[in-house]
């Protein structure tokens, strides 16, 4: 009876399992059927949530994850969409569909390689499939081989006349290929093939747009419109048609049009919005996708773009706050991760960004922006190797990111490595080849060669490949400037000023010219004219300062430097020069007061703390300027002006002198021609007892700056104890007859008084 007893409890222990494999098998099957019914209606979000939620009950199901990778696409996620696709194929190779789609996705991302690896793995498995043999026609074409690339396309073709696919393909081709007629004609045979399809026809009217043909391509656009009512896809293109005709008020009106009839539809109701945000018009977009947050609260790319331009426009606080919200509900949002690690940034808070970009990271090792952000957190914390690591990982994983590159080349021209600048300089050109920022890196690279004549050749082809960019004729004008060309050099800065009027760089250049020239009244001139043009630049009215300081009014130098910072209250360069105006008709205390006022909008600018420590140096409060310079040094430890005044301070306030021989070192090392720093260096050996290291650092002081009393002392007292009575002497007496009233006059007049005059 026990035995029986046993077999029955295990028969219904296993009815019980396989109802609930059945019931799992169920549940998944319905959340998969309800995903492509949402895909097919272009409700991406509600999509995903229900491949995510069959993704759940079974991690390995390919359908599961190939539909979470379409609706990705579809939102422009390509990242995760990538890692979807790798998932569906590994739980199910032959899933020709998830294999093609990764091809074609391999394929954007210019991986043309493995884009053609995918095709010939289906056609190895299904030689008569055309939409492998597509990707591999379009592999080969991407891979430079064009013709072969139309051969195949027209292989495709007949394996299958009846695919759309093949046919747009030779179009697209043939047009490259600079056949148009032939182009033309499989653009319209692709749309035969289906005379409803509205995406079929988009593709003929943008084709039309591009030969010109802009009646015909709207009228394109409105039928594909007619056809497909509530596809946003006909409207955006229409006004994109009129926004290259110059049409701008009748593409917002196409646009909101949209955002109102297809209110329901996300993609249409953000349309506007991003219109704005493409166009650089942030105000207006600011307000429109405050007005979409508000009227689509749980529209997750609505919030997450509009937290973004928060974070552009310097809202921290709002942005903050969404972003709150976001992690409250999901812990590990890797977007919200990123925003609130920028936002920790902006705040000078990037030692507390750098753990939370790193979990970023870490939960998303394939996202660039991730790696990109925290490489600007290690940026700001001065650790350029941990910088220069997350940025290469972020142009690994996104070959076209503008950002990564360009960050990449900023630090390679701070470092002066040639090899790292020539590296990212030559992936800018490939990523951008009608801009001209590639070919001035390169250009800048090859100057740190030694290579003046490559140089030039850059930046002509930066002139060439971007006309109406100022930039290019400013820096070849520095070049002619620089050989003292100054007729060359002032025509390249003015035809830069022609096209840019913003382009202050150039404006510098005339007015450094005028100043050689010794004609300060000619640069004051050129700096009003073209304040007159543009009177809302900050940057100009700090170039007007320093003309009124070059023509001797000071009192107008300040007005011009306050205006700057009413202008714009993060300009640095504008506080500098005001406090400094201010410091040379004797109001330190005004000077400090806009020190500190400056530091409250630019908490992380270590010139600030360390100009403030400066000012409080000469009003005598010589404990808070340690404090100044030591918060400089919290945010770049390598600052060597402030390392080498907190120095100095230590050594005459009875501070560590070990410590303060370190941070001496350390404002050798960046001020190697400055004789303050070869001073203090001197200065600490000698409170170390290291009399030998200390006459040889004070000698160079005093050879690079004979006229300063307290080089002289300093040299002088480190001769007496080394015992060299007659050399300390000589640079004690030089330090009076400089300085009679020094402030150690007494005590040098005590030690000549106690030595001999000779060794």
């Amino acid at each position: 009876m026990f035995r029986k007893l046993l077999i029955i409890i295990d028969i219904v222990l296993i009815l019980a399992t396989a109802g609930c494999a059945r019931n799992s098998e169920a549940r998944k099957r319905h959340y998969i059927d309800r995903g492509s019914s949402y895909l097919q209606q272009g409700k991406y979000q509600e999509a995903i949530i229900e491949y995510e939620n069959a993704v759940q009950i079974d991690p390995r199901n390919s359908d599961a994850h190939y539909g979470l990778a379409q609706c990705l696409i579809k939102e422009g996620d390509w990242t995760h969409a990538y890692q979807e696709l790798m998932s569906a194929v590994e739980f199910a190779p032959n899933n020709w569909k998830a294999q093609l789609t990764l091809g074609n996705l391999l394929l954007a991302g210019h991986h043309v390689a493995e884009a053609r690896d995918r095709a010939q793995t289906v056609l190895r498995a299904d030689p008569g499939n055309a939409q492998a043999e597509v990707l591999l026609a379009a592999s080969d074409a991407a891979a430079g081989d064009l013709n072969k690339g139309i051969s195949e396309g027209q292989q495709a073709v007949q394996m299958n006349p009846s695919r759309s696919d093949s046919y747009l393909f030779l179009a697209e081709a043939e047009e490259k290929n600079k056949d148009f007629l032939s182009a033309e004609r499989d653009y319209r045979k692709a749309s035969s093939l289906n005379p409803k399809s509205a995406p079929l026809m988009l593709r003929l009217g943008e084709f039309l747009a591009r030969q010109k043909r802009y009646s015909d391509a709207e009228q394109e656009f409105k039928l594909a419109s007619t056809s497909a009512p509530t596809d946003p896809a006909p409207r955006a293109a229409l006004a994109q048609l009129y926004f290259t005709q110059g049409q701008k008020e009748m593409a917002e009106k196409v646009l909101r049009d949209a955002s109102t009839s297809l209110k329901d539809n996300p993609r249409a109701y953000r349309m506007l919005a991003d219109y704005y945000l493409s166009q650089k018009q942030m105000d207006k977009a600011l307000t429109e996708f405050a007005s979409l947050h508000s009227e689509h609260p749980k529209d997750i790319t609505v919030t997450k773009t509009y937290i973004g331009i928060l974070i552009d426009q310097n809202r921290l606080d709002d942005a903050s706050k969404l972003t709150d919200e976001i992690l409250q509900s999901s812990s590990s949002d890797t977007d919200a991760l990123i925003f609130r690690g920028e936002i920790l940034i902006r705040q000078g808070k990037a030692s507390d960004a750098i753990p939370i970009l790193a979990s970023a990271a870490k939960n998303a090792p394939n996202n660039p922006i991730a790696h990109y952000q925290l490489g600007v957190a290690h940026a700001e914390t001065s650790d350029d190797a941990e910088a220069q690591s997350e940025w290469e990982k972020a142009a690994t994983l996104a070959p076209n990111m503008v950002d990564s590159e360009r960050a990449l080349a900023l630090l390679a021209v701070r470092k002066s490595d040639a090899s790292l600048l020539t590296s990212s300089s030559e992936q800018l050109m490939r990523i951008e080849p009608h801009a001209a920022e590639g070919y001035i890196w390169n250009a800048k690279a090859f100057l740190l060669k030694g290579n003046e004549n490559d140089a030039i050749e850059d930046l002509k082809k930066a002139m060439e490949a971007a006309p109406q960019d100022s930039a290019p004729l400013a820096r070849m004008a520095d070049l002619r400037f620089a050989h003292k060309q100054y007729d060359d050099a002032a025509k390249l800065y003015s035809q830069a000023l022609a096209l840019n009027p913003n382009a202050v760089d150039a404006l510098v250049g005339l007015v450094n010219i005028d100043l050689v020239r010794k004609q300060p009244a000619e640069a004051l001139k050129r700096v009003q004219e073209q304040i007159a043009r543009i009177p809302d630049n900050t940057n100009l009215y700090v170039l007007l300062g320093q003309a009124e300081l070059r023509n001797q009014d000071s009192a107008k130098a300040e007005q011009a430097f306050q205006k700057a910072i009413d202008l714009n209250k993060n300009n640095v360069n504008a506080f500098l020069m005001l406090a400094s105006t201010e410091v040379a008709r004797g109001s330190v205390d005004q000077a400090i007061t806009n020190y500190q006022q400056a530091l409250q909008t630019n908490p992380r600018d270590v010139r600030l703390h360390a100009g403030l420590g400066m000012l409080l140096e000469m009003r005598g409060d010589w404990q808070k300027a340690e404090d100044s310079y030591q918060r400089a040094l919290d945010i770049q430890p390598d600052y060597p002006l402030a390392a080498n005044n907190l120095a100095y301070l230590m050594l005459e306030h009875g501070g560590n002198v070990n410590v303060a021989l370190s941070l001496a070192q350390t404002a050798r090392r960046g001020l190697p021609d400055q004789p303050n720093a070869a001073d203090t260096l001197g200065w600490a050996y000698y409170h170390q007892g290291a009399y030998s290291s200390a006459i040889d650092m004070l000698q160079q002081a005093v050879s690079e700056n004979s006229k300063n009393a307290t080089f002289h002392y300093h040299l002088g007292m480190a001769y007496e104890k080394a015992s060299k009575y007659a050399m300390a002497k000589k640079e004690l007496e030089d330090a009076l007859q400089i300085n009679p009233n020094y402030a150690q006059a007494d005590e040098i007049r005590k030690v000549l008084a106690s030595k001999p005059a000779s060794n």
